[in-house]
């Protein structure tokens, strides 16, 4: 495609996003978004190159830094390559599955008028016999150091201020049970969000307010699998996904990861028949790795052709300290194959126990009757507060600043670790999150467990990696929490910790 073309390609698809509720984001979020639909589109293939951001600036009549913010947001995502001397190019991201088929299940089914193909939904057995009536309408990761977990950032006195209103005005509604999926002026302030923040396809209809990942993930496993199903989890796995999975009675296969993420093999490929797949692909948990573009591909064509269910858990995306999160796994999905969790815990406080689940839109009655029935989700006071708190800005105030202190404390712990134990340990999931993955080497053949409990015994906690594997454990290492420890108190804390290592390490 020569540059004058896709110059005026690209502008076509700026000029029309005037017309729609893309208008809204800033231009460098616009150019972003047609680039990358003319890219998953097909209008521009694997391999062309693009002009310089210097003559794209011009023929689109923009700034440059606002092309280079888009060029750079794409670049780590996967949609474009970099070559030094020679320019960017568009990356091969169509992965090589064979032609999509559907097969026909003999499960009990919903409609789904939505959904592109026209073949009916399915609902789980366990599911379908929850829904059939509707109703009345020990390794989680702490802090590495001890001390009272301070919450400096948080504005407490806002907060109450917020609540409080609520209080005084004394609504009677927000008193009663959540009958419809939650406080709907929230569930519009987190659509709204993660459209924007992350790049979902989501009306305000299709967010469920949850009590946090945890009941997310329990009640997509009661709903759309059945005692006996096939599970894929990520090995390692975060244990709460475990947890819920197995209680549902669900068979779980765990799937290797590498540094693309979730790494299934070509047994799993062709002999994998999973009815529910847990991922967390923009921050691996615990290794901390992103999965690449085209395996996101990959893992999504195979849903839609197993006729399966991904489950994605962004736990911690709103930690990234270089550049915009990554996209969600659910915006690339053309197939409604994705149910897209995320939780309030990790950037207000943990016991807010507020969270929230993005379903297929043919789903909603489903889902909505089960949540009701199942849990009598509540706490309408706290998310009425909680929308003032979206829509007011303070939500992204707070990100902001805690994006500031927690990058100061992992960059310092980074920096003693690295400086007294060198080459003998790789850091893992630098790039975002709240925690440290450190990896030792296979040939030092060290006890993580046991360095855990001599942490343990000095006052630390940390976690063992070996403790996350569902099989044998493929690799050794620590999990290091810092967010709730104050940067000026992690260079003692960290060179205990380094000095018991150093005494764990061979020679």
């Amino acid at each position: 495609m020569r540059s004058l073309a896709l110059s005026e390609l690209l502008l076509t698809e700026l000029q029309r996003t005037e017309s729609d509720a893309a208008v809204a984001a800033p231009l460098n979020r616009r150019l972003y978004l047609s680039l990358r639909g003319a890219i998953l589109s097909g209008r521009i293939t694997a391999g062309v190159r693009l002009p310089s951001t210097r003559d794209l600036a011009r023929d689109l009549n923009l700034s440059r830094n606002t092309v280079m913010s888009a060029i750079n947001q794409l670049t780590a995502e996967g949609y474009l390559t970099a070559r030094q001397g020679s320019g960017t190019f568009v990356s091969q991201t169509l992965p090589d599955l064979g032609p999509l088929t559907v097969p026909v299940r003999s499960r009990r089914q919903t409609p789904a008028p939505d959904v592109q193909d026209g073949t009916p939904r399915e609902l789980s057995q366990r599911g379908a016999l929850l829904t059939a009536q509707s109703g009345a309408a020990d390794l989680e990761v702490q802090p590495f150091a001890p001390g009272t977990i301070e919450f400096a950032e948080f504005p407490i006195q806002l907060w109450q201020k917020l609540q409080a209103k609520y209080w005084r005005s004394l609504d009677r509604n927000l008193l009663d049970y959540g009958q419809q999926g939650g406080y709907m002026p929230l569930r519009a302030a987190i659509a709204q969000y993660l459209s924007l923040s992350r790049s979902v396809r989501v009306t305000p209809e299709q967010v469920l307010i949850t009590s946090g990942t945890q009941q997310s993930l329990d009640l997509a496993a009661r709903l759309l699998t059945d005692h006996g199903d096939e599970a894929w989890v990520e090995n390692p796995c975060y244990w709460g996904a475990r947890r819920a999975l197995q209680a549902a009675g669900l068979k779980l296969r765990p799937i290797a990861v590498d540094a693309e993420g979730i790494a299934p093999s070509a047994a799993d490929w062709q002999q994998g028949r999973p009815r529910l797949i847990y991922v967390t692909p923009s921050h691996q948990y615990p290794l901390g790795h992103v999965m690449s573009l085209q395996r996101r591909r990959a893992l999504l064509q195979f849903a839609a052709r197993q006729r399966c269910w991904i489950f994605e858990d962004d736990y911690d995306s709103e930690f990234r300290f270089g550049g915009r999160p990554y996209a969600s796994l659910q915006g690339l999905d053309d197939h409604a194959q994705v149910l897209y969790s995320g939780t309030f815990s990790k950037v207000m406080y943990p016991g807010i126990r507020l969270g929230y689940l993005v379903v297929p839109a043919d789903l909603l009655p489903a889902f909505n009757t089960g949540l009701y029935d199942l849990f009598r989700p509540g706490q309408l006071m706290l998310q009425a507060a909680l929308t003032d708190f979206i829509t007011e800005g303070h939500f992204n105030t707070l990100i902001r600043r805690l994006r500031v202190a927690y990058q100061a404390r992992r960059d310092e712990l980074a920096r003693r670790v690295q400086r007294c134990l060198g080459d003998r340990v790789q850091i893992s999931g630098q790039e975002s999150g709240l925690h440290l993955c450190l990896l030792f080497r296979a040939e030092d053949a060290v006890d993580d467990e046991a360095i855990a409990r001599a942490a343990d015994a000095q006052g630390m906690t940390v976690r063992p990696l070996s403790r996350y594997f569902l099989s044998a454990p493929r690799q050794r290492g620590l999990i290091l929490g810092y967010a709730y420890v104050p940067t000026e108190r992690v260079p003692p804390w960290a060179q205990k910790l380094c000095q018991l290592i150093r005494d764990q390490l061979p020679g």
